[in-house]
């Protein structure tokens, strides 16, 4: 899988349906097989990028990054 912001391959599985890009400190959640973006602001709140991304391809990446974690 690659992060739908910076095409990076290091992504980070942090909790169940989360993942976290560590080239560009991004965190993505799958639910419902819909995935939403966060930014993580210096004091760890989470901004949403939904509205900057056009996620409905990821989804199917994001079920089969899971299935191998």
């Amino acid at each position: 899988m690659k992060c739908p912001n910076c095409s990076s391959k290091d992504i980070g599985k942090i909790g169940t349906h989360q993942f976290y890009c560590w080239s560009c400190f991004i965190e993505l959640t799958v639910n419902a097989g819909k995935v939403s973006v966060y930014q993580v602001e210096k004091d760890g709140t989470l901004s949403s990028l939904d509205d900057l991304f056009c996620l409905e391809g990821a989804a199917g990446s994001m079920r089969q990054l899971q299935a191998t974690s």
